[in-house]
């Protein structure tokens, strides 16, 4: 039934096609598989991941055996079709190592600053929750407890609104980074994830368009 959707990709002679796996939430690359025409079509109809083994010469099902399965979010190719991009919800380590993800060797790393994103920053508050280090302002915030974070996000809050009323940009940063920061933490105090909130996000954003409609 699929048939229609895959004429635009292009295939190469082994009638494969790579696809490059991400994690939708976090971004990660977390592996690279090759797909034929019939696991893709298995994959848009289970809405899970399937590929194809180049070595083994048949189908596989990603965590039919180790329960280590990928929802499928969404499946895009690229500008020439003949890659595909599939981001999924993983259920567990992607690599059969363990790892997260198969990309876990470094060759090169530059030694420029990088940047780094709210999942990531959540994901390093979780682990500093967990696992605890004595010198971590983290997990000092974790063991004073709820009253503290609070207490920190109510400073942090009235610091942006001063920086605010200063028409200071670079206080306001600085400010709502820290806010950002507590907030955070009483997230993962509190069991809500990022997603959570993009969920909750794309809620009301439906909501006004329903009603916008009426």
């Amino acid at each position: 039934m699929y048939n229609q959707q895959l004429r635009g990709l292009t295939f190469d002679q082994q009638g494969l096609i790579p696809a490059i796996i991400q994690d939708d939430e976090t971004k990660e690359v977390l592996t690279l598989a090759y797909m034929n025409k019939e696991s893709l079509n298995k994959t848009l109809d289970t809405g899970e991941t399937w590929f194809f083994s180049r070595t083994r010469q048949e189908l596989w099902h990603k965590g039919e055996t180790s329960g280590n399965r990928q929802l499928v979010k969404e499946i895009r190719f690229d500008c020439d079709a003949d890659s595909l991009l599939v981001k999924v919800k993983s259920l567990g380590p992607a690599c059969h190592t363990g790892e997260n993800s198969c990309f876990y060797n470094t060759l090169e790393a530059r030694n420029t600053p990088e940047e780094m994103g709210l999942n990531e920053l959540a994901a390093l508050i979780s682990e500093r929750r967990h696992e605890t280090k004595e010198d971590s302002y983290t997990t000092y915030l974790f063991h004073e407890g709820i009253d503290k974070i609070l207490k920190k996000i109510g400073e942090e809050t009235s610091e942006v609104i001063i920086g605010a009323k200063n028409n200071d940009r670079e206080e306001m940063q600085w400010e709502i980074a820290d806010l950002t920061y507590h907030t955070l933490v009483l997230m993962e105090l509190m069991g809500v994830s990022i997603s959570d909130i993009k969920l909750e996000l794309a809620k009301r954003h439906a909501v006004k368009e329903d009603n916008s409609n009426e």
